[in-house]
């Protein structure tokens, strides 16, 4: 709404400011310090030098000029709207993501094994009597292993959902998880000399979700042998913070542990993993068409159509900086350095889109005013500066209609209705200032030239300069074409003032 008072702002300032001549015209009328003959004389007037200058070329140009500096208020206004409504766009968004769920990474599964060291200490003691004697003093610290997965096979399918809040629409998406693979028994005896004894029945395994308010299912975990419901939180928050664990008694005379489970999660924006087993293999597939690949690692296989896309990752452990066993007091590592997923994303956002046109905005005022001065080169005819103004005015309002539309419709026809209106609407008032309809149909045809190249701009973003370039080029080429002979009759007048004073002599 400021943009329109703010437009409406110009109107009533230019309408005072010729209300307060007439009105000051009329006092001194009235009060006797201008008669009517001499305001009749006045307004009779006229000063050749000035009317030359203001039917000069030169003066054209820079009134282009001006007027194109000046329009970029108005433009300005119509940016703060924009960034407005793209930060109301934003903050909708984030307010629908808050309820149906995040960016989903998944961290895991990984094996917790605590354990207990013994130390002793050896101390001499002496008494009053000045005798000494030895004693041994023994201590014992908690200590929890962390293990890493030898295999992990994640296999994700992705469905996309679009949520609705007032005219604002958000990608999200359900994910369905597989996940699969083994451990091997870790030899724990080897992390130290000290270990007195290894607490195999206090085992728990962490699996990290980023996100645990947008878990819809968990499948019970099996594991080896048994079969164990997962628990809230991980009890490792300094490494992985959101998440569940299953607690386990591990067999320790098993070589190998088989793990699986299956979970179904909302998420929006995208789903990361790290790649915690010695060999990671991930499968994504999704029904969205526009895949954004991201982290610390592409996809070895991907495929994108029209209805979706499929992707794989073979990540081996040596891509990472942590280790597959450590203990968890003594080092730190960081078990998010290293992720790779994907972002779905939307091709071209509707106000980055309006951005860019806003962009060009200055460029095209500018040349549709040189297009004008040319088109009164070809007519022989001169508009008034106030329509100048006007026209000006009207093409910005292009930029705040292709706003209010491209909320409702998409972006195409959103901008062929409102270069359309726009483009009618200066040659109608074209119309009336030239009286002739072929004449207005040549400005319609103008302005739809420059409304096509503006739209091919945006649309061909790599080739935004080369088209850019070759336009300016070829403006200029008019422009140099139509001012070809300016100086070559006054040169002419030159050459001749001689001969007619010897004639005046004669």
């Amino acid at each position: 709404m400021e943009i329109i008072f703010g437009f409406f702002g110009l109107i009533v300032l230019g309408a005072i400011v010729v209300g307060s001549v007439m009105l000051l015209l009329f006092v001194a009328r009235k009060m006797g310090f201008v008669n009517e003959d001499t305001a009749d004389n006045l307004r009779g007037i006229k000063i050749p030098y000035l009317e030359s200058i203001g039917q000069s070329l030169v003066t054209r140009f820079a009134l282009v000029a001006l007027l194109s500096v000046l329009m970029s208020i108005p433009l300005n206004m119509v940016d703060d709207v924009v960034r407005e409504r793209s930060r109301l766009y934003n903050s909708v968004i984030n307010n629908i993501s808050n309820t149906w769920g995040k960016q989903q990474h998944l961290s895991g599964p990984s094996l917790l094994i605590p354990y207990t060291e013994k130390f002793i200490t050896e101390s001499i003691l002496t008494d009053k009597d000045g005798n000494e004697r030895k004693v041994n003093k023994t201590s014992y610290k908690q200590r929890t292993a962390i293990v890493l997965p030898e295999t992990l096979n994640v296999d994700s399918k992705m469905q996309g959902h679009e949520r609705t809040r007032g005219i604002y629409k958000s990608l999200v998406y359900s994910a369905d998880l597989s996940v699969r693979g083994h451990f091997n028994r870790p030899d724990i005896e080897g992390i130290s000399s000290h270990i007195d004894e290894i607490h195999w029945d206090k085992a728990w395994v962490v699996l990290g979700i980023s996100d645990t308010r947008a878990i819809n299912k968990v499948s019970a975990l099996q594991w080896a042998d048994q079969t164990v419901d997962f628990e809230p939180g991980t009890r490792i928050v300094s490494l992985v913070a959101q998440g569940f664990h299953a607690p386990l008694a591990l067999n320790e005379n098993l070589p190998r542990f088989d793990y699986s489970l299956d979970l179904n999660l909302n998420g929006s924006g995208g789903f990361y993993f790290e790649p915690f087993a010695k060999t990671t293999n991930v499968s994504l597939s999704s029904d969205w068409p526009h895949p954004s690949f991201q982290g610390s690692v592409l996809p070895g296989k991907r495929e994108i159509t029209d209805s979706g896309f499929e992707a794989h990752w073979s990540i081996p452990h040596l891509a990472r900086n942590y280790p597959q066993l450590w203990v968890i007091e003594e080092q730190k590592f960081d078990l998010h350095e290293f992720s790779a997923g994907v972002n779905l994303f939307e091709p071209v956002s509707l106000y980055s889109q309006i951005t860019r046109t806003i962009k060009y905005g200055i460029l095209f005022i500018a040349l549709t005013y040189i297009t004008f001065v040319i088109f009164e080169l070809g007519i022989k005819r001169r508009l008034h500066f106030v329509q100048y103004g006007v026209i000006g005015l009207a093409l910005t309002m292009f930029y705040l209609s292709l706003l209010s539309l491209a909320e409702h419709i998409d972006f195409s026809r959103a901008y062929i209705a409102a270069a359309g209106l726009i483009s009618i609407m200066i040659s109608l008032y074209a119309y009336s200032a030239v009286r002739s309809v072929s004449r207005a149909g040549l400005v319609f045809l103008l302005l739809a030239a420059l409304y096509t190249i503006l739209y091919s701009l945006l649309k061909l973003e790599d080739y935004a300069l080369l088209v850019g370039t070759v336009l300016l080029l070829v403006i200029l080429a008019a422009v140099m074409y139509f001012t070809r002979h300016i100086g070559s009759n006054s040169e002419k007048e030159v050459e001749l003032a001689p001969q007619d004073q010897a004639e005046t002599v004669r």
